[in-house]
């Protein structure tokens, strides 16, 4: 059996970058789950994960040679405030991998205590929220959307205090880097225009290596066009951040902080569900939008870097930012033509794609059970209050490829209700449901028979009308 090896580049970076120290040790850990595809993905050996040395590891109780553990600082904006310090309150990178295919991944555990960032928390996870995120993750790893991705679930054998008494969890979080958008505000906002430029070129070298060192609109042009073309696959899911601060918005362009997703079961464009998102801030059709000011608060912190005549910068970041629309209309296109069918299109298409959301959001129509029947070639129309609706948009559609369509179009998604289930069981010490669903989403377009029950929508009694944060 062979321990990590690691090679800790940002923990080289300078001390005002984050603070380094240990996870706090944790009373019982047992392994909940190991995700051994993506442990051989980064070069790890599973079976010294699963030892006891691995799990000490993962529980945060010991660390291996090499591990440089750091809790990394940041600021945001959260739900439109401003707050100057934020950082990883609990959570500790514990180092970074490089897999065989020369990529490299952080290594983080959350809920590994407290620490300088905590902001009077405990630092701990309940279960509940570990397991959303091993889940929904995975989930969107197996959809092919960009996103942060779960090598282990541990529970801690102690309790942690909420609104209740909650068991206590450990997740650990492996990701390109943990490069937020917030990590470029903290040192704008001080004017260390060292520490940004550093950090700039940090995140190109982890993250767009055909970005030459210092080309901060280089950089800036990259984040756009990644940020836009994930938020448009969002959409092609109906998924539903929930959380769309600027400290959850990754340079890398990928889905970061689960929190309070959730997916859409009926499609409404003006869909909610964050219980702390109280003014629908992040409401479905609005994260576009909402991602560009995300990004625009990146363009600022980068301005003295783009260029020093703040003039030519900030038109400069201006041309940058209005690049958004053509990249995000482009890949909406491409996601939404697919969902049913079409290759390629023009605006005759969009038109189309538009009246067919608008009389699923008019008949309360299932977002993904539409589109999968429409793949599968039968049931579309059952799923319209009035069916008669579906049939006059069918008329003017004509069919689809429906190659494309089941390429497009899952079968299965980590139904609100759904992860709700694997989580209460959970919580009593019944982990089946968390590794059946878990099973079914690790190939969410195939039509298997025994996965059947997770496709149903819920019932009315069954319906999730509010996510929680579980920090």
């Amino acid at each position: 059996m062979i321990s990590p090896s690691f090679d800790n580049s940002y923990a080289r970076l300078p001390e005002r970058f984050y603070t380094k120290l240990p996870p706090k040790p944790v009373a019982a850990p047992a392994l909940i789950s190991l995700n051994t595809g993506l442990a051989a993905q980064m070069g790890l050996d599973a079976e010294w994960l699963r030892s006891d040395d691995g799990l000490a590891m993962l529980a945060g109780n010991a660390m291996p040679d090499g591990a440089d553990p750091l809790a990394q600082v940041y600021a945001g904006h959260q739900f439109g405030g401003w707050s100057p310090q934020l950082g990883d309150g609990r959570a500790n990178v514990l180092g970074e991998v490089v897999g065989p295919d020369a990529a490299r991944w952080d290594i983080q555990l959350k809920g590994s205590g407290p620490t300088p960032y905590s902001r009077m928390g405990d630092g701990r996870a309940g279960l509940g929220p570990v397991m959303r995120e091993y889940i929904v993750s995975e989930a969107m790893q197996a959809f092919g959307v960009p996103t942060t991705r779960a090598l282990a679930a541990v529970s801690t054998g102690e309790r942690v205090q909420r609104e209740t008494g909650l068991p206590g969890a450990i997740l650990t979080r492996v990701a390109r880097s943990h490069i937020r958008v917030g990590t470029f505000q903290y040192f704008a906002a001080r004017d260390d225009q060292e520490a940004v430029s550093l950090l700039l070129d940090h995140a190109i070298t982890r993250h767009y290596p055909q970005v030459a060192q210092g080309d901060a609109l280089g950089f800036l042009d990259a984040v756009i066009k990644a940020q836009a073309e994930l938020v448009a696959k969002w959409m092609g899911l109906g998924f539903i951040h929930g959380v769309m601060n600027t400290d959850n918005t990754h340079v890398g362009g990928l889905t970061i902080d689960y929190g309070p997703c959730a997916f859409m079961d009926a499609y409404h464009p003006a869909t909610v569900f964050s219980s702390i998102d109280q003014q629908g801030r992040y409401v479905y059709q609005g994260q576009p939008e909402v991602l560009v000011w995300n990004l625009a608060q990146l363009a600022s912190s980068l301005l003295p870097q783009i260029d020093e005549d703040s003039d030519k910068a900030v038109s400069a970041a201006r041309n940058a930012l209005e690049a958004f629309g053509g990249h995000y209309t482009a890949e909406w296109k491409r996601v939404f033509f697919a969902k049913v069918g079409f290759a390629t299109g023009g605006d005759a298409q969009v038109a189309l794609v538009q009246d067919l959301l608008t009389r699923m959001a008019d008949n309360q129509a299932d977002f993904t059970r539409v589109f999968r029947a429409m793949a599968r070639g039968r049931g579309a129309r059952d799923e319209f209050v009035d069916p008669t609706s579906f049939d006059a948009w069918e008329v003017e559609w004509g069919g689809g490829d429906e190659a494309i369509m089941r390429a497009a179009n899952p079968a299965i998604i980590p139904r609100n209700h759904r992860v709700e289930e694997a989580i209460q069981a959970g919580m009593q010490g019944d982990y089946a449901p968390f590794h059946r669903l878990n099973d079914a989403l690790a190939a969410p377009f195939e039509d298997r028979a025994e996965f059947d029950d997770l496709e149903t929508a819920p019932s009315e009694q069954q319906l999730v009308r509010q996510t929680f944060c579980g920090t």
